[in-house]
């Protein structure tokens, strides 16, 4: 007799396993099946985690090479890349384990195999050697992520041409790496081999980097960036993609048709990712899908399927881990019949370069499609004196508010810690403050947060500092 849940999750990224602990909390009987052999999806094993912890990495080696201008004299600094790598995979080692005990400690039952649904409340599951078991539910939540694309005709083998996954993983330093798409990760990933040695040129197809962001942020970004000595070529289409001896040749045709070949080592494709829906068997259920090939849901997160829920990279909205860890609480919390949502308004997006770029709400450019009228609060950290005592004052912040009741409509920060910054103004958000309410909170001194302070200071022309 196969096994009976009354719960299932497909999927155990961060939307996945937090939902099924979430679940498990709220007493229902949970499983959790995971295809990849280690929980955490995307995010923990090949994305959020070890980019980032190659990020600080070679922002570190970056620094330490750097240091004799700030008085402090070293010898010889070498690049051990394995050891670096090592590093990075012990720490994803660490927490998909931890993750593991998680599940656990929360008696929720782990299934390491491929699902996919034989019937609307019976998944098949296949282990990593062919053996397949069933499993019952009364009812399951989709939530297997997301894949990186490619371009038409553009194969992607992770030696020459590369995913995300695959540049995480370099076995040395490309000499030279042409990233093509100018978004969060293709920026991450050019940032890090940039510091490591690589001569890294950026192909994008519109006229400016970071899609969707606030374009005075965009622009100041990408000013940084060059200075940092990256490459662009914008509006740029990409032809081909043709392998050489050395490395590959990158084609492109740009907006006067005027034709460009970058020669390179490694070619990394950045242009986006799909939801990972291949072999679940939603055909033979009937589950609606989006013109984007995403899984429609209602506000619940039904899908059409009376007992099948779907969140995180599967549904519209950001792909983010964060997104989806809010809406893997948000459905269990309906399963059981309490009133779990999630506000698509303050979900914060974070570029983990040097300088971080945040952002939380909506863009200038948003609120002028929307008709808003809005006031603008900006503060420099050059005029902050904790990023100036540290010689890191690149950026500002810049918030958002109604014209007439002053409410925070968004935020956008570049500079050091933007990320951890962009939380202050998610929580006065969700709590509908005014940007006087965050003017008149007391920030403590020297903080990198005065600039935030000093910004909402601004919105009315009365920044103390600037």
């Amino acid at each position: 007799m196969a096994e009976k849940f009354q719960v299932v999750v497909i999927g155990g990224g961060p939307g996945g396993y937090v939902c099924a602990i979430r679940l498990a909390q709220l007493g229902l009987k949970t499983a959790c099946i995971e295809a990849r052999g280690s929980l955490g999806g995307t995010c923990l094993n090949v994305g959020c985690i070890p980019s980032k912890s190659l990020l600080n990495l070679s922002e570190e080696f970056h620094k330490v090479k750097n240091l004799s201008n700030k008085g402090i004299e070293i010898g010889d600094v070498k690049l051990n890349l394995p050891k670096m790598m090592k590093s990075k995979d012990k720490a994803v080692d660490t927490l998909t384990k931890g993750v593991e005990f998680l599940l656990k400690k929360n008696k929720v039952t782990y299934f390491k195999g491929f699902g996919s649904f034989k019937s609307n409340d019976e998944i098949l599951i296949k282990d990593n050697q062919n053996k397949e078991i069933s499993i019952m539910s009364e009812k399951t939540v989709i939530a297997t992520g997301s894949v990186p694309v490619s371009l038409p005709g553009i194969e992607i083998d992770e030696k020459v041409i590369i995913s995300s996954t695959g540049a995480i993983k370099l076995e040395r330093v490309p000499k030279k790496m042409v990233v093509i798409g100018g978004g969060y990760i293709g920026l991450e990933m050019g940032s890090v081999w940039s510091r490591l040695g690589s001569e890294v040129q950026v192909v994008e197809f519109l006229d400016h980097i970071t899609p969707g962001m606030d374009k005075e942020i965009s622009t100041e970004f990408m000013k940084i960036l060059k200075k940092q000595g990256i490459k662009f070529s914008m509006q740029n289409k990409v032809e081909t993609i043709k392998k050489t001896k050395s490395g590959a040749v990158v084609s492109t045709i740009d907006k006067d048709g005027k034709k460009n070949d970058f020669e390179c080592d490694v070619a990394l494709i950045s242009v986006g990712r799909k939801p990972n829906t291949d072999g679940l068997n939603l055909e033979a259920l009937g589950i609606e899908l989006d013109e984007k090939e995403r899984i429609k849901t209602d506000k619940s997160f039904r899908t059409n399927i009376e007992n099948i829920f779907a969140i995180g990279d599967v549904i519209s909205g950001p792909m983010l881990a964060h997104k989806a860890e809010d809406e893997g609480i948000a459905v269990a919390e309906n399963i059981v019949g309490q009133s779990g949502h999630v506000n698509y308004d303050t979900i914060p997006g974070v570029i983990y370069t040097t300088p971080e770029v945040a952002s939380i709400g909506k863009t200038e450019e948003q609120l002028k499609e929307l008709n808003v009228k809005y006031k603008i609060g900006k503060f420099s950290f050059m005029a902050n004196s904790r990023a100036k005592a540290i010689d890191d004052a690149e950026g500002f912040v810049k918030i958002l508010a109604d014209e007439t009741t002053d409410k925070v409509l968004g935020a956008h920060i570049i500079g050091p810690h933007a990320g951890e910054l962009i939380a202050e103004i998610g929580v006065a958000m969700e709590f509908g403050a005014s940007s006087e309410d965050i003017a008149r909170t007391c920030h403590a001194h020297p903080t990198f947060s005065e600039a935030v302070k000093e910004a909402a200071l601004s919105v009315d022309k009365r920044a103390i500092h600037s």
